[in-house]
């Protein structure tokens, strides 16, 4: 597809806070550009968790009903110390159409995304990579090359960037991403294995070596996440099987169908609108994958700025896009804040903090009222 020389919005990334604006601009009849420097089909299945508040999201692009066809229901989220189970917090009792989370990895999740994007009339232009922009007061210039390392240009209204963590927008709006990253490596693996719990909970395993998220995947697959002094590039079988066997024995790894590894770091943006460019997801904020609510909190961040640039191009006050950074950066900073704790908190190495810890933790979840308050939270309800 060709690239226009002008356009209302332009939209940097193609993840899912990129794709959920677009979809709310084209069914608004909005003009846009989508960027991607990615070839189309080239994510994995990174982000598996679709809280209750985002399905309410998409339910209003109709799309919430396909997305759960192709994932799995998970009513609860246990926190274990080993074979020990120290607490179970339940989504059944929310105020929602979507009493549980939805298991599904991001690749499926984008791909709906995208399918809906074209039944709206949108589309992605890829591979173009975003190199530069001047924001003039009347306007966006957006600088890309393509796949051939030709340079072009675009002129748009407004720009938002939903690039991810190393946001080229958030960068060249000058931006700053205050924060900081955890010591820890995590691996990340989807394996098919022997797991000794059932396949309706997601289960955080505590341990003096490090934390351990394993959750349920469509496929008869599991999703596995560790925190480790140093992960391999691509953790093998024999990785991932030794990390279960020091922090949940009884499980035996098949298969890895796919790994990889990465660090974690907790930031938020300095500001999410800078004039004529916004910030949406990963570029507005990175956090723990603690409680899988980051690709959540960035669809909301999307829907919510689409909803406001709808309005601006159709007359409303610009000044009504300060809102955006007003409702969604503190909805960031407690996210931030939450997963930290929770980080924080799984990965305590000392046995007397460990048994404190531990101790604790049972006495506080046996309230109902805080094991619904831990839920309420977790589904992100809270952002209504």
């Amino acid at each position: 597809m060709t690239i226009p020389a002008t356009t209302s919005v332009v939209i940097v990334g193609a993840g899912p806070a990129g794709l959920t604006a677009a979809i709310a601009l084209a069914d608004a009849g909005v003009d846009f550009v989508l960027l991607d420097a990615q070839a189309e089909g080239a994510n994995t299945s990174r982000a598996a968790v679709v809280h209750a508040r985002t399905l309410e999201v998409l339910d209003g692009f109709g799309i919430a009903g396909e997305l759960h066809d192709l994932g799995i229901e998970v009513p609860r989220f246990v926190l274990q110390d080993g074979p020990a189970r120290l607490a179970t917090v339940g989504f059944g009792g929310l105020p929602t159409a979507y009493p549980y989370t939805l298991m599904v990895g991001q690749e499926t999740t984008e791909a709906v995304l995208l399918a809906r994007l074209r039944t709206a009339g949108g589309d992605v232009h890829r591979p173009y990579r975003v190199t530069g922009l001047t924001d003039d007061g009347a306007g966006v210039t957006v600088e890309f090359t393509d796949a051939a390392g030709v340079s072009g240009s675009i002129r748009a209204e407004y720009v938002i960037g939903a690039d991810g963590m190393h946001s080229v927008v958030r960068e060249q709006a000058g931006i700053g991403f205050t924060g900081a990253t955890y010591p820890e490596s995590f691996v990340l693996a989807d394996v098919r294995m022997t797991w000794p719990d059932r396949r309706d909970e997601v289960s955080l395993n505590l341990s003096p070596e490090g934390v351990t998220v394993v959750a349920p995947l469509p496929g008869d697959r599991y999703r596995v996440v560790a925190t480790v002094a140093e992960a391999p590039e691509h953790p093998t079988h024999a990785d991932v099987q030794a990390i279960l066997d020091a922090r949940r024995p009884g499980a035996v790894v098949r298969e890895v169908v796919w790994s990889s590894r990465f660090r974690v770091h907790h930031r938020v943006a300095d500001h999410y609108r800078a004039g004529r460019v916004l910030l949406a997801g990963d570029a507005a904020h990175v956090h723990s994958p603690a409680g899988g609510q980051g690709m959540n909190t960035g669809i909301q961040d999307a829907a919510a700025l689409g909803a406001l640039l709808i309005r601006v191009l159709d007359g409303a006050p610009e000044s009504l896009l300060n809102d955006y950074e007003k409702t969604r950066r503190p909805v960031a900073l407690g996210v931030v804040a939450f997963t930290d704790r929770m980080t924080r908190m799984a990965t305590l190495r000392a046995r007397p903090a460990r048994l404190v810890r531990n101790a604790v933790v049972r006495a506080v979840t046996r309230i109902p009222a805080v094991r619904k308050a831990l839920a309420y939270r977790l589904s992100e309800l809270a952002n209504r």
